[in-house]
């Protein structure tokens, strides 16, 4: 299998998922989605389960109850890994991550084992998102560099690429994050264990429809979890090891990104 998947958790998101299908089959034609669905009570499961029967490349994979987004991601990684998917793009269902740059996160793999896209990178662009909530976004992207030693300019970004490798590499039941520190952890770990890391400039714009997940409790792990990465690496805030990369698999990346790019 040489398509891509594109992993999209999903809780209450019935309002966006139509909309983001059809961004992804428009700029990146052969890639296959699975949507994580933690039993979303406005029905985006059954939705999703209707958009699937009419498109052989949706699939959906339902959970029993709000699990949290890591616990999400680690499911549909497992089942991206378990079919043989070479690459995995994780982005978000309310539509802030535009699917016109999947694409352009596979072409970075060719160079890379992890892209990771940026809101604060040269060439970004950010849609209307008010001065307080730039601002706290860019103070938490600050903390996490300062304490881990992450040397990316948005480490808390969760529009991200994977080559199939790094996520085999990582012992995935061993990420406890499970609110949106998880991208923190997951960039962190892939850093730390020697893999290339690129940022891509994106565009990012506030969530379409409905309400955001970012509660109390999850800016608190958020918080603390830092901290918690830090001593996992005894207090070490610098790469491992470079790891060897598969040529082969950049190229086909590369290849898949110009496919898709081409009949968009």
């Amino acid at each position: 299998m040489d398509s891509p998947l594109v992993v999209v958790p999903t809780y209450c998101e019935r309002d966006n998922v139509r909309a983001l299908i059809d961004g992804v089959a428009r700029a990146c034609p052969r890639a296959d989605l699975l949507f994580v669905d933690d039993n979303s009570p406005d029905g985006t499961g059954d939705v999703l389960d209707e958009l699937a029967t009419l498109n052989k490349q949706v699939h959906v994979l339902h959970r029993p109850g709000k699990a949290g987004l890591g616990r999400a991601y680690i499911a549909g990684f497992h089942w991206a890994l378990e079919r043989g998917y070479p690459f995995v793009v994780a982005m978000d269902a309310d539509l802030s991550h535009a699917p016109a740059d999947v694409p352009r996160l596979l072409a970075a793999v060719e160079g890379a084992d992890l892209a990771l896209g940026s809101r604060y990178v040269s060439g970004a662009q950010l849609g209307d998102w008010g001065v307080k909530r730039l601002i706290l976004s860019r103070a938490a992207s600050l903390y996490v560099r300062l304490i881990t030693g992450l040397p990316f300019s948005d480490p808390t970004g969760g529009f991200k690429c994977y080559r199939s490798e790094v996520l085999r590499a990582l012992d995935l039941d061993r990420i406890s994050s499970n609110g949106f520190a998880f991208q923190v952890e997951m960039a962190h770990q892939i850093w730390h264990a020697g893999f290339a890391v690129v940022e891509v400039p994106i565009h990012f714009q506030d969530r379409h429809a409905g309400r955001s997940k970012i509660s109390a409790s999850i800016a608190f792990e958020g918080a603390w979890k830092v901290w918690s990465l830090l001593v996992r690496a005894g207090f070490r805030r610098r790469p491992g090891e470079p790891r060897v990369v598969d040529a082969g698999q950049r190229r086909a990346a590369a290849m898949c990104a110009k496919d898709d790019s081409s009949s968009a």
